[in-house]
């Protein structure tokens, strides 16, 4: 699946599964609760291409808009693998998945992919969408193009308790900003026999 936007037929033991692929909508039209879908539910940040890139887990992010635009805040520690490839790209996705993918989304948040094949432990399959690496098995992808980027430190926290309950070991995030450039929504899976 090189183009997540494309439609495709299957013909499977006498039967054609018709999978309509994926369907782009406005930011407008998707009906997200954002505390849920990141908080609760999890999202995956992924860079790079499908041949080279990496995932992690995050619970931590927002949705709105600033510059006019569209646009999500995500938030990566200094030491997770995926900052490299989120600073090496000019975009990023992030990914949302049916609670099925409970198992995979952990696994994705607590293996580095410096260590181990992870996506692949996961049993996800990595896809191109334009300039970025997206996983076939997600429900809505984010294609997001970077607009800034700036490291918390110290010096930012108002409430000093956060900076020690979060931050004890120094490992801060980086928050990045998003424009939000493609919102893709997977359509439902038909039989006909």
């Amino acid at each position: 699946m090189e183009d997540p936007a494309g439609k495709r037929l299957e013909d499977m033991a006498g039967k054609e599964k018709k999978t309509m692929g994926w369907r782009e909508i406005k930011p407008e039209e998707w009906k997200v609760n954002p505390f849920t879908a990141i908080g609760k539910e999890w999202m995956l940040i992924t860079a790079g291409e499908k041949e080279n890139c990496n995932t992690m887990t995050a619970s931590w992010g927002g949705m709105g808009v600033i510059w006019g635009k569209p646009s999500v805040t995500v938030y990566i520690r200094q030491s997770r693998y995926t900052k490299e490839f989120v600073d090496r790209g000019e975009c990023f996705s992030i990914t949302f998945f049916d609670e099925k993918y409970r198992n995979a989304l952990n696994l994705c948040g607590t293996v580095s992919g410096r260590d181990r094949d992870k996506i692949s432990e996961a049993g996800l399959t990595p896809c191109n969408v334009e300039q970025t690496a997206a996983f076939e098995e997600a429900k809505v992808i984010v294609l997001c193009k970077r607009q800034f980027h700036q490291v918390m430190s110290p010096e930012g926290f108002d409430v000093k308790e956060n900076d020690s309950k979060w931050y004890a070991d120094r490992d801060y995030h980086t928050m990045y900003i998003g424009s939000i450039e493609k919102i893709l929504v997977k359509e439902e899976e038909t039989w006909d026999v």
